[in-house]
């Protein structure tokens, strides 16, 4: 049998074999099936032989036709129940001992199918079929968002509708299993923990199509300042999930630059390059990750307000690298924040912003240096993050060496450094416009931001969009009622445990806490990030997201993500006689330093609204001031759960 299969075979030695050698070959595969699977299995294996018999009789072709169960899907934990190679076509066959589906049943196989569509190799350009089979159940059920809903009795007679006219031959079982057959796209902490390890990222073509350009420019551009002995900027840009992180830590960790390493004088080759972070839950969640390593981590990632201390108070601390990344760069402090954040550091120089801070650092690494900073667009979120990507290029123009730098990035970012003299080379491999994080779904971003971003009128025209989603396998749910939310999300991933899903909630909402959503500052504090993301449910430490206990406000989510969120919507952000408002928004400390509490707002939701891989699923209180956003959302496309 095949490693990533509990059995596989064609047809006919699929409906010889007896029920007791198959449940056997499927019990040593899985290991620690529960009593409940076992049954399962002994009450589905003599349908699904029934049902593949009579596919026999009916078609002279079947006997070519294989029959897959418990596919383990390489790189993850979930199985399939049942797939048919049938044809040309891949049937994809989820197995429920129920009269009827709910929502997680349909989303379930729905994203089965969308996986594999979008990183199995021989699904790409095949029709991928989602059955969902509640086996208690009779006859056709017809269509339900999607998927085919049928009774086991009638799996013979959805066979016989397909496609029959297409002269391909069906898949062979053994190249379908696999395992280099199938290769999905890691999450950014997944990714993190291969690079370190391998300094390699897994191949997929989807990926690498979207990221690769971008870094075969920056690894250009770095060449060509070594060769020139100059110093240049270069600035990424990019949607949300478009992998701006990745492409840095790719830069960073993936050997791209092993040919500029450097003896540092004491015997030890030097790291040309640094990834650095403001972001303090990235940075902790990506030290968990790592921390059986030498040194927890640290190098892999290190955080911004540390480095900055390392190499601020004396001009004789020079940085060893050559090559400075420095992730979310729109969102570096201004001078009165850096101010704010170091003023316990004796000898601190005061009055500089942290792109005033890292010109001067570049430039004292001798001879050359490259700074590169990913900016992701309307994700500014903390006090000191509003004076915006000016302040690169003017830090440059303050700088004494200011005629050694050449600026590098796409052309919506010179846009907005109109004012600067500096040079500037235009490149649009270094905007990064294609989502990757949400699988299929290409319209996350535009459909949120065209959501929530109109202040003036709200928009009714969004409804297309959401049906796009849903058809490329991104759901966008909504309930009123948190249970509903929260047996969703335990039916839908209960047999995938790597999945990751958690509450999340804006930061300066004050309703919320009423019913059970802890987002207050006092209880977001204690979050620890790392167990939080990483952790499994029944982890020991009881910390995990998917516990649904402890809450991540947007501060906490922001450059991470999960395999779902459930979005607790507070009335801090809501819909107000045809416009969005933010009037019952917790009031910031330091307002007189805010520039816009609207759009900080605005960048908030933004953030807690493209977390997720798979869906979002917001929970709206049963307040009567959220109606009138409840019905904007369900009316854009966010689809009622009902249980």
């Amino acid at each position: 049998m095949s490693k990533t299969a509990g059995w596989s075979s064609k047809f006919p030695a699929f409906i010889t074999t007896s029920k007791k050698d198959i449940r056997e070959c499927l019990q040593e595969f899985v290991g620690d099936a529960e009593q409940a699977q076992v049954n399962a299995w002994n009450q589905s294996i003599p349908v699904i032989q029934r049902e593949a018999a009579e596919i026999m009789a009916a078609d002279p072709s079947a006997s070519d036709y294989s029959s897959i169960m418990e596919f383990r899907l390489p790189l993850e934990s979930r199985r399939t129940d049942v797939i048919f190679l049938v044809r040309h076509n891949i049937v994809v066959l989820e197995l429920k001992g129920k009269y009827s589906p709910n929502q997680a049943d349909l989303d379930q196989v729905a994203a089965y199918v969308r996986d594999l569509k979008c990183y199995h190799r021989d699904c790409e350009t095949r029709p991928v079929i989602p059955l969902l089979v509640p086996m208690l159940a009779r006859g056709d059920m017809g269509y339900i968002f999607g998927v085919r809903v049928v009774g086991p009795d009638y799996l013979n007679k959805v066979v016989d509708e397909l496609d029959k006219a297409s002269p391909t031959e069906p898949v062979d079982e053994d190249r379908f299993l696999s395992e280099e057959a199938y290769r999905p796209l890691p999450t950014l902490i997944q990714a993190a923990r291969e690079l370190f390890h391998t300094g390699a990222l897994r191949t997929i073509k989807r990926a690498r199509a979207a990221t690769d350009p971008a870094v075969d420019e920056i690894c250009r551009i770095i060449h060509e300042a070594y060769e020139t002995q100059s110093r240049r900027l270069i600035l990424i840009t990019g949607v949300p999930g478009a992998g701006k992180t990745l492409v840095g830590l790719r830069i960073a960790h993936a050997h791209f630059l092993d040919d500029l390493v450097v003896d540092r004088g004491n015997g030890k080759p030097s790291a040309p390059a640094v990834f650095l972070s403001g972001n303090g839950p990235l940075v902790r969640v990506l030290q968990y990750e790592l921390r059986g390593a030498n040194g927890g981590g640290k190098a892999f990632v290190r955080d911004v307000l540390n480095y900055v201390r390392t190499y601020s108070t004396t001009r004789a601390n020079i940085p060893p690298e050559h090559v400075l990344i420095y992730d979310e760069a729109q969102r570096a402090f201004d001078a009165e924040q850096v101010a704010a954040k170091h003023k316990d550091i004796p000898g601190f120089v005061y009055g500089k912003s942290e792109p005033d801070l890292f010109i001067d650092f570049a430039e004292r690494v001798p001879r050359w240096c490259v700074v590169i900073g990913l900016i992701g667009s309307g994700q500014e979120i903390h006090i000191g993050e509003e004076a915006g990507l000016s302040q690169w290029s003017k830090a440059i123009e303050k700088s004494k060496r200011s005629n050694e730098w050449i600026l590098h990035g796409p052309a919506q970012v010179r846009e907005e450094m109109l004012s600067t003299k500096l040079p500037y080379v235009e490149s649009e491999d270094l905007n990064l416009d294609k989502e990757i994080r949400f699988h299929l779904a290409e319209d996350i971003h535009n459909f949120v931001s065209q959501l929530i971003d109109n202040r003036s009128s709200l928009l009714d025209d969004l409804k297309s969009i959401a049906i796009k989603l849903e058809q490329q396998g991104y759901h966008l749910r909504i309930t009123r009622d948190i249970s509903f939310a929260r047996k969703y999300l335990q039916d839908r991933y209960r047999d995938n445990p790597d999945a990751r899903y958690g509450i999340v909630a804006s930061s300066r909402d004050r309703d919320l806490k009423r019913f059970g959503i802890l987002n207050d500052w006092q209880s977001t504090k204690n979050v620890d990030f790392g167990p939080w993301y990483s952790d499994a449910e029944d982890d020991p430490r009881q910390k995990s997201c998917r516990l649904m206990r402890d809450v991540v406000t947007e501060f906490g989510a922001q450059g991470l993500e999960l395999d779902a969120v459930l979005l607790a919507w507070g009335t801090d952000f809501m819909v107000k006689d045809g416009k969005w408002s933010n009037a019952k928004a917790s009031r910031y400390q330091n307002s007189s330093r805010i520039k816009d509490a609207e759009q900080l707002r605005i960048n908030a939701y933004r953030v807690l609204l493209t977390r997720g891989r798979d869906c979002t699923v917001v929970f709206m209180p049963q307040l009567p001031e959220l109606d009138e956003t409840y019905e904007y959302l369900t009316r854009q496309g966010f689809m009622p759960i009902s249980m």
